[in-house]
């Protein structure tokens, strides 16, 4: 092999067709990466790893890899893969994120068909040597309602398949248009109304500190006693000991569970009841999603080490990017995110704005990374660079990226201006600012501010008057919150006024509603960048 040829490391058995897909231009190398004194070996003189679920990619053994640019996941989830480290390293993570959504969806049924006619312990029982027909008399799912709890790409297919059994299809999802739900033949509910009536309910949302447990003993009691449970998605978005105890009380008839809390799981107490079904994570696990996966992460890393655009990097944009416009990425990407969180609704439309003497070079990156932070927190699929504007396009959602070189008070200005279907406007603002490039929030809703941006933000518009502050500081200091910063704009003495405070920690539930009763805000939005 020639010494000019990038090393790429296969630290798990990957297909034929994914070494193929690298082609030759790569010196390719084999090793175990379950061995760890094998793994940190082998590392320390490759350009890209590609991995599957078994090798742990942790900070060390980012350290361990001086020349590393690259670290591929075949699949979908990440959670073997320290993205900060890397980050921090300036090593770009792929993935593969819509290697299984077919997969995915399929399971999702295949757990509903199980749970309607009771196939798996119709199974047990006539193979344990009983014939016991009226035992296993189940449901047709035809006319029966299905409620899927977050209508993203595996949401849709999901719809798409359960309309060929005859079933009518409701979906909770605060950022879905509309309109995008009616092209998939979805009529879209308020959570509560798709527990109450759903016969399958079935969650396909990312898992964020506000999804953990989202099916939990509130739901469960607001649902039919006829009705089944089904998670292929993320584990922890059902509550398993909520589901338990669901279950002993006759609350729902069954559950379908996929993904759990902790993996692997063998002896949960709900794994004795004849009404569940559990597989042990095989949303991804078939021939087709692994052959997809690694076919796609092994172009994506010859994109990599060519510096071209990446369309599934997780962390950087890839490519040749100016040097004056790499730093507003990670910026863009978090405003994106703020955005998201303050607008808390069904997006139709949003401008990216970008103002000051990087107006003049190629911003697209910027764009795209705007998309990736305003989709990240709500969808259920790895939101990447190329995939954030078709997921803009499903729901409905215009952009345009609007460029000027005039920007008053600071040498650069990124900006998010948008809508949501109730026709509220919103916009947040961010700058770079000194030596070490701060990123700093300078903006929102046309109120002028300067914050650093922080993993913890609270936003509160109120009514400008004494003792608001006091108040404040009260409320969170009895709840043991610890404000690190603050910024308090106002257009007029007396008038509307926004406070944007920077906390230590998430709010604990329950504090935000207190906040807003006590000073009486007209807004109230927490934002978790973490």
């Amino acid at each position: 092999m020639s010494d000019s040829k990038p090393v790429v490391l296969l630290a798990e058995e990957l297909s034929p067709a994914t070494i193929e897909a690298l082609g030759p231009d790569f010196e390719i190398r084999h090793a175990d990466g379950s061995d760890r004194a094998q793994l940190l070996a082998a590392i320390a003189d490759v350009d890209a790893i590609l991995v599957r679920s078994a090798t742990q990619v942790d900070a060390e053994a980012i350290a361990a890899a001086p020349k590393l640019k690259v670290i591929a996941r075949a699949g979908v989830g990440l959670d073997n893969v320290d993205i900060k480290a890397a980050t921090q390293a300036g090593v770009m993570v792929v993935n593969a994120p819509t290697s299984n959504v077919i997969s995915a969806a399929e399971l999702t049924v295949g757990h509903i068909v199980s749970l309607a006619r009771r196939i798996p312990a119709a199974n047990a029982s006539l193979k344990g040597g009983a014939w016991k027909r009226s035992k296993y008399s189940g449901v047709e799912l035809f006319e029966k309602t299905a409620g899927i709890i977050g209508l993203g790409r595996i949401g849709a297919l999901v719809a798409a398949r359960l309309q060929g059994f005859g079933m009518e299809i409701i979906a909770y999802d605060p950022y879905v248009t509309p309109a995008r739900a009616q092209q998939l033949g979805v009529r879209l509910v308020e959570l509560d109304e798709l527990l109450a009536t759903s016969d399958f309910v079935t969650i396909h949302m990312p898992k964020t500190p506000e999804t953990l447990g989202m099916l939990g003993a509130a739901a469960f009691a607001k649902m039919k006693d006829s009705a089944y449970v089904i998670n292929v998605a993320r584990g922890g978005l059902v509550d398993e000991e909520a589901l338990h105890a669901a279950l002993v009380e006759g609350q729902i008839a069954g559950a379908g569970i996929d993904v759990f809390v902790k993996e692997p799981s063998t002896d949960l107490p709900f794994f004795g009841f004849e009404n569940v079904v559990v597989t042990p994570h095989l949303g991804a696990s078939t021939e087709e999603a692994q052959e997809k996966a690694g076919v796609s992460v092994a172009k994506s890393v010859r994109l990599a080490l060519a510096g071209e655009l990446v369309p599934d990097a997780v962390n950087v944009a890839g490519g040749v990017i100016a040097s004056e416009v790499r730093p507003g990425i990670p910026l863009i990407e978090k405003l994106g995110r703020i955005f998201t969180a303050l607008a808390q609704g069904s997006l139709t439309a949003v401008d990216i704005e970008v103002a000051g003497e990087i107006a003049s070079l190629d911003v697209k990156a910027l764009e795209l990374a705007a998309l990736k932070g305003v989709f990240m927190d709500v969808v259920s699929e790895q939101v990447s660079y190329v995939n954030a504007p078709v997921l803009a396009e499903q729901r409905g959602v215009t952009t345009r990226l609007v460029t000027t070189s005039e920007s008053e008070e600071y040498r650069n200005v990124l900006t998010l201006k948008g809508a949501v279907s109730t026709g509220a406007q919103f916009s947040v603002s961010g700058t770079l600012t000194g030596p070490k490039q701060i990123e700093k929030l300078v903006g929102v809703n046309g109120y002028e501010l300067e914050i650093p941006i922080t993993d913890h933000l609270l936003v509160l518009r109120y009514t400008d008057r004494p003792g608001v502050i006091g108040s404040l500081g009260n409320v969170l200091g009895e709840e043991g919150v610890n404000i690190a910063g603050m910024q308090v704009s106002r257009n007029e003495e007396g008038g509307e006024a926004l406070a944007v405070l920077a906390i230590d920690a998430a709010l604990p539930s329950g504090v935000l509603e207190r906040v807003r009763e006590t000073i009486g805000a007209a807004f109230a939005r927490e934002v978790n960048l973490a």
